[in-house]
């Protein structure tokens, strides 16, 4: 497998802050959902989830620095002990929990306490996976069912609950790795990504929209189109209305965890139209009453 420092794009001396900022543009660039249909930026997907995974975690950054594990999170073979000679053929008393045999039979102190140790082994708890899913926003407004796919192949597929924020933690229950004898599997723990979303600004439960209105509109009033997360919507605009007046859609921001919704802030920007207008600039020019009106001289306290 590549090195995850060279799949990122990052050096080893990275901080956290920078591997997250290389994820993620990483991960808006080839995710599946942004490439359907594209096989090559699956893998390459792929490819970098599993090197953030290992590179995210701080204990499988720093064992995979020192040689411990390599790109793939396994680990490396370490140096032989007397108990590791099992591996070529010799008494099989050192293997596992099995080197320890010799202890575990008779009544004194030392039988006692590594029986209970061997059966904890033979039916230890599956080891817990973890993963990040780069999601829309307005998947976490709405809720939505989004396929994670894993590193090592093979799918899930993750109920994204409707207010989730950025830095949630997902857990879906036996998910993980495989437990031994009688112990159970363990949690696939899946950390949400936000993606930003070009139309909106989320400020706590409310979304912030800027609408582009024209100077007709804005003279005269008008109803329009304004987006949101679960659909367009028509709204009003007021008669005299100013750039940098904000309307508000009720109910129709983030869900919030009493009950309820935040609101839609629309913010209203006055746009003229990109070619010039020769109707437009006669009339202003002869209009007494725009050029005796002082904007600035209302702002001032």
């Amino acid at each position: 497998m590549k090195d995850p420092y060279d799949v990122l794009g990052v050096a080893r001396t990275a901080s956290a802050d920078e591997l997250q900022k290389a994820y993620r543009k990483l991960a808006k660039k080839y995710h599946p959902d942004l490439n359907p249909g594209d096989k090559a930026a699956e893998e390459k997907f792929k490819e970098i989830a599993g090197a953030n995974d290992l590179l995210a975690d701080p204990d499988k950054r720093k064992r995979f620095d020192a040689g411990e594990i390599d790109a793939s999170g396994a680990e490396k073979p370490p140096r032989q002990y007397y108990r590791d000679y099992q591996a070529a053929g010799q008494d099989d008393r050192y293997s596992g929990m099995g080197g320890f045999a010799d202890f575990e039979t008779g009544d004194d102190a030392f039988a006692e306490m590594f029986r209970p140790a061997r059966r904890q082994q033979a039916n230890r708890r599956g080891e817990d996976l973890y993963y990040r899913l780069a999601v829309e926003l307005a998947d976490t407004i709405k809720g939505a069912t989004r396929r994670l796919t894993m590193p090592a192949g093979g799918a899930l597929d993750v109920k994204i609950p409707a207010g989730l924020t950025e830095g949630q933690t997902i857990r879906l229950k036996g998910k993980g790795e495989p437990g031994h004898g009688t112990g159970g599997p363990g949690d696939a723990l899946i950390e949400i990504e936000v993606l930003p979303d070009p139309r909106f600004v989320r400020e706590g439960d409310d979304l912030i929209y800027e609408l582009p209105i024209s100077l007709s509109e804005a003279v005269l009033g008008g109803k329009v189109n304004v987006p949101t997360p679960t659909g367009a919507v028509a709204m009003s605009i007021p008669k005299g209305s100013n750039t940098g007046s904000t309307l508000r859609l009720k109910g129709k921001g983030a869900p919030k965890r009493g009950g309820g919704a935040g609101d839609e802030l629309v913010r209203l920007k006055i746009v003229l139209p990109r070619t010039p207008d020769p109707d437009l600039e006669a009339f202003v020019a002869n209009w007494e009453k725009g050029k005796q009106h002082n904007p600035r001289e209302e702002t001032r306290s």
